[in-house]
């Protein structure tokens, strides 16, 4: 093959930046953000959750290092600078809508997915 693979630690990282995402919720969060940085209130409303809900959701990406934030007087600005990040929220959701476009489907399959 001629290629390494990767260790079981690094797959192991990668599989937590995965688990992080499996939130609809938190993928449409990074989604916003990469389209560009955001407060609290603007991300709550453009998600279409609460504020409270939304400010959890960026506290465990912060965790994970997927968003960072500045301060700006008493507002939190949320920021994702990490190109791959984008990358991979970019990459599931377009490959999820060629699934769709492949399948025929143009509305979304409806399942219960929990937020957390």
């Amino acid at each position: 093959m001629g290629i390494s693979p990767p260790d079981a630690e690094l797959c192991a990282d990668a599989a937590e930046t995965f688990a992080i995402l499996a939130s609809p919720v938190r993928v449409r969060l990074l989604w916003l953000l990469a389209h560009g940085e955001a407060d609290v209130g603007t991300l709550a409303q453009s998600a279409g959750t609460s504020i409270t809900t939304t400010s959890q959701h960026l506290a465990r990406l912060r965790l994970a290092g997927l968003v960072s934030v500045r301060t700006e007087g008493k507002r939190h600005i949320y920021i994702v600078d990490d190109p791959h990040v984008i990358s991979l929220v970019e990459q599931a959701l377009d490959h999820h809508h060629d699934l769709r476009q492949r399948a025929g489907r143009k509305a979304p399959r409806t399942r219960k997915v929990s937020p957390a």
